[in-house]
């Protein structure tokens, strides 16, 4: 293929991508053999340049320094003009393993900035910015529950046998344990014991009507 044709297969999915990335997302190409009049088509136009406007500093830089023999894109860096900053990817365009072409991606960073200031300021205004270092915690859910989660936990730790690995009647021993202690008393124990045996509700229900040996 001759380089023209390579270079028109790219700008004929220009104004596919410009629609998958959104109005957010500038999608341009660049034909490198006309540095001076380097852009060839461009959607989503939010850097406000014109078919037929030069090569940036940068895509020369890239150029010069030979940064595309070894790659075959530069992903997600900074860039910026009179309009603001963009947050920019270019993939390098070859033919034969000559560079051609670059399709640009410069996606519009000004919304997200002005979002990200709004919800700074939110934070600040109702000074949630921060929480201060301090020694004190607490847990807002119900305290029973809590206390049983845990309870169930430390019995299961004791055993020294992750779950997983537990043997069914080990299962059914630590179920015997927690009925004596009275925790399947306590409304939803039966449920929290099950998540962490990883067995089902009924199964429980079953160990606990097992006569231990």
């Amino acid at each position: 293929m001759t380089d023209q044709e390579v270079l028109q297969a790219y700008i004929n999915i220009v104004p596919f991508l410009a629609t998958v990335c959104g109005p957010g997302s500038e999608i341009a190409i660049h034909d490198v053999a006309d540095p001076e009049h380097s852009l060839v088509a461009i959607q989503n136009n939010v850097s406000n340049r014109e078919i037929g406007n030069p090569l940036t500093d940068l895509a020369k830089d890239i150029i010069e320094k030979g940064a595309y023999t070894n790659a075959d894109y530069l992903a997600n860096y900074t860039g910026r003009n009179k309009n603001g900053e963009f947050l920019s990817s270019t993939y390098f365009i070859k033919n034969e393993n000559r560079l051609i072409g670059l399709l640009c991606v410069n996606k519009d960073m000004n919304a997200v900035q002005n979002l990200n200031n709004a919800v700074s300021g939110l934070l600040e205004w109702f000074n949630l910015s921060k929480c201060e270092d301090t020694e004190y915690s607490e847990s807002l859910d119900k305290p029973m529950p809590s206390l049983m989660r845990e309870k169930i936990k430390e019995i299961i730790a004791e055993s020294g046998i992750p779950p997983a690995r537990m043997s069914i009647q080990e299962k059914v021993h630590i179920v015997h344990q927690m009925d004596s202690e009275g925790i399947l008393k306590v409304k939803g124990s039966v449920a929290e014991i099950a998540a962490q045996l990883s067995v089902s509700v009924p199964t429980v229900y079953r160990y606990l009507n097992k006569k231990e040996p």
